[in-house]
């Protein structure tokens, strides 16, 4: 078996028997190459390990329904199992627990007490579930100027939590506003003025904060690099049973992740797409990572699969248009996907047929598993998505070889459909079955605002991390481009510009996401906007498009995901 830092030997690939002109990326090749092809599950510890793992969750139960008479310790017990990514085990429990919590008379004991942590926290894990609670909590640790008191820049904890806090803040929110930038600046301050502090248990979990703000960060990922170890230390009292049933969550989770990985490399080995096409990006490895940290629960295996499948197949297609395909041919593959139809093979070249014909087996595959679950209709509106997507990558294609420059607002329109946001929250349902109904897939198609905010996100923090890169190659302009041409500014401005943007659709993703309790928008569907929107963000985090090059931080996530165990168990 090839080692992970190899990557893949150099496979002969057939040429297409034309005399196009046709562009090149110079991708990186796979760096994988057969890691996870020969996976073998260890049955017996995973049954042993499935069976404790029994245990500690009546444990954790126990103390999660125990401490309902003391809010304070139920609070952190509930934050702590939500950081440590097994808060799936107690949905029932936590919620039922966070409706008490909605009880305003504990959160005004907590300011009472004048404790601005638990406030912040409270606040924050009953926002989180989609309860009503108002910002106006917090005016009451601000002086007779408006402003937050000088003396709770001493309560280092308390403002920790008044940061995380102030991330889910709405529209018209001023305190949180003012939070946001009262906590950032001196929590700052704090880690460049003292090296003792900065170096302490304390200090690093304000970096960490900094760095990472855990609404926005992806749990399963944080618990493994970070909240397993951090809870592990003297500073943290917490239950060994929740310490040991996260590290034995994680290593059940890890090998049912492991499985998936084999079967998938086999898939994808047995397709042979990497020989056939070789001017596309080949990142199998990397697109389940993205379906794991969407969709991580083991119930959603399913729709985290079929994504893996679904995100390299866009990366074929999406590399067809930008890299090798000719104007001419872009129009038949886009025709071919309108009619959706074996037949439609014949009519196009070589290297689209292969491709072609192999994401309609995918998707044939899919209908007679969701056939049986009896809600196919799931399907159709995939297929749907599936050709919005490519009618979206067409447009942009003709942008190009016109050398068009659209208006931000005509770009927009378009680059929300082709960042695919759509297509892959409605695979995210699929391991949702009959719960997810017709009326609310219809309502998906029309564009509403949670839905039209996240994939805002999504296309303005990929813009903003790879324009530089693709338009080097050669690519219809980005966000960044738009935005320079039809307001006259340079780069950084527009960068800044659409960072604001971004920030303006957290605020909507969150109001309506937090908010909302329907039949058309069953929890929690809305959680599933805001991990893909998070998925998004760690993709893309500090500029860099890891998907493309993924031989850095995305391989380092994968590996603490995939490979390395955490120990000691």
């Amino acid at each position: 078996m090839r080692s992970i830092s190899e990557g893949p030997t150099t496979s002969s690939a057939s040429r297409v028997e034309d005399d196009a002109v046709r562009k090149s990326a110079n991708f990186h090749p796979d760096i994988w190459g057969d890691y996870f092809l020969n996976y073998t599950s260890d049955d017996v510890a995973i049954r042993a390990c499935a069976d404790e793992v029994e245990i500690l969750k009546e444990e954790v139960r126990k103390l999660l329904n125990e401490a309902h008479t003391k809010p304070s310790e139920q609070l952190r017990l509930i934050d702590a199992i939500q950081r440590l990514c097994i808060s799936f085990h107690f949905e029932p429990e936590i919620e039922e627990a966070m409706k008490q919590m909605s009880n305003h008379e504990i959160i005004l004991s907590f300011i009472h007490n004048n404790n601005l942590h638990d406030v912040a926290l409270c606040f924050r894990l009953l926002r989180q579930q989609g309860h009503n609670v108002s910002s106006d909590v917090f005016n009451k640790f601000k002086d007779d100027k408006g402003e937050f008191e000088s003396s709770l820049i001493d309560d280092v904890k308390g403002m920790l939590s008044l940061y995380e806090a102030a991330h889910i803040r709405f529209h018209g929110e001023d305190v949180l506003e003012e939070a946001l930038i009262f906590t950032t600046t001196n929590l700052t301050s704090m880690m460049k003025s003292s090296t003792s502090f900065s170096c302490s248990p304390l200090g690093r979990q304000v970096q960490h904060s900094l760095d990472q703000p855990f609404h926005k960060a992806i749990s399963r990922l944080e618990a493994r690099r970070y909240y397993i170890s951090f809870y592990q230390s003297e500073n943290e009292k917490l239950s060994d049973s929740v310490i040991r049933l996260a590290k034995l969550a994680f290593k059940l989770v890890q090998a049912l992740y492991k499985q998936e990985l084999s079967d998938l490399s086999r898939w994808w080995k047995d397709l042979d797409l990497v020989s056939k096409l070789p001017f596309f990006r080949d990142r199998l490895v990397e697109s389940y990572f993205l379906a794991t940290v969407a969709y991580f629960e083991p119930s959603d295996s399913l729709s985290r699969v079929f994504m893996a499948k679904l995100i390299i197949f866009i990366s074929v297609v999406d590399d067809s248009f930008d890299v090798y395909g000719t104007i001419e041919e872009l129009k038949l593959f886009t025709e071919a996907f309108e009619r959706w139809d074996a037949s439609s093979v014949n009519q196009l070249p070589g290297y689209m047929k292969v491709s072609y014909q192999a994401i309609l087996d995918e998707f044939e595959k899919l209908e007679k598993v969701m056939d049986k679950e009896g809600c196919s209709y799931h399907v159709h509106y995939c297929i749907e998505a599936m050709k919005e997507l490519v009618r979206a990558y067409f447009v942009e294609a003709k942008w190009y070889h016109e050398g068009h420059t659209p208006k931000l607002e005509e770009y927009l329109s378009n680059g929300l459909k082709s960042s695919a946001y759509y297509l892959l929250i409605i695979v995210g349902c699929l391991s949702k079955g009959k719960t997810i109904l017709k009326e609310t897939f219809e309502w998906l198609r029309g564009d509403p605002k949670p839905l039209r905010s996240s994939g805002l996100i999504v296309r303005l923090i990929n813009d903003i991390a790879s324009h530089q890169f693709e338009q080097q190659r050669g690519h219809v302009a980005s966000a960044v481009e738009c935005y320079m041409k039809e307001f006259g500014v340079q780069e950084e401005e527009a960068c800044d510009e659409i960072q604001k943007m971004m920030e303006e659709a957290w605020k909507d993703l969150n109001e309506e996401c937090f908010t909302r309790r329907s039949a058309v928008l069953p929890w929690p569907l809305p959680l599933r906007l805001v991990s893909l929107t998070r998925m998004a963000i760690l993709i893309y985090k500090n500029g860099e498009d890891t998907y493309t090059r993924s031989n850095t931080r995305m391989k380092e996530n994968a590996v603490l995901l995939y490979i390395d165990p955490v120990d000691p168990v």
